[in-house]
């Protein structure tokens, strides 16, 4: 893409001030988020995936089990049964993915892990620690309109996100800028 009036590679270095941009949400090893005082992790979420991955792989594995019927029209295999518990165990940690959300607060600021990426947030660059009515997550409102759902802090766990989010709040108060 091309900018009017400059050289893309240093039109996208730098604001229209002149200074220089710096990434806001950053990864994990970019950010020292210091002694950890707040870690959250959904409830609700966690056992129905739990129960959701041990269905699964019961499911796979009786089915295994039953396809040895020589009567059944097909010729199963020792190795197609191996593969029905093999496939039954990628999908039952599939559904354990969705246990991996996380929320780790400190003085340097926050890491938010989701079901796969982990991403580190500075509290100067949080705006404000908000959660909409009527979404499923909280979210950490960034500059520019911008902001980071925070999967670990979700509505279906009610009191336990009531908590999480006023703690969160409290920390954003201690240690983020104030708006002027």
């Amino acid at each position: 893409m091309t900018y009017p009036g400059g050289d893309d590679a240093e039109r996208s270095s730098t604001t229209r001030s002149g200074e220089a941009l710096r990434p806001v949400v950053v990864p994990p090893e970019d950010l020292d988020l210091g002694p950890v005082e707040l870690e959250l992790r959904p409830k609700r979420i966690r056992w129905v995936a739990w129960v959701l991955a041990v269905l699964l792989f019961a499911f796979f594995a009786t089915g295994a089990g039953l396809v040895y019927v020589k009567s059944a029209g097909f010729n199963f295999r020792p190795a197609d049964q191996v593969a029905m518990v093999v496939l039954g165990l990628l999908l039952a940690g599939g559904a354990l993915l969705f246990t991996r959300p996380r929320l780790r607060a400190g003085r340097g600021g926050v890491e938010v892990r989701a079901t796969i990426l982990t991403r580190r947030v500075a509290w100067d660059d949080v705006v404000a620690v908000s959660f909409p009515d009527g979404a499923q997550f909280a979210r950490l409102d960034l500059p520019d309109d911008e902001y980071l759902a925070v999967s670990a802090i979700q509505a279906v766990d009610k009191e336990h996100a009531a908590r999480g989010i006023g703690a969160l709040r409290a920390l954003h108060a201690r240690y983020g800028t104030p708006l002027s």
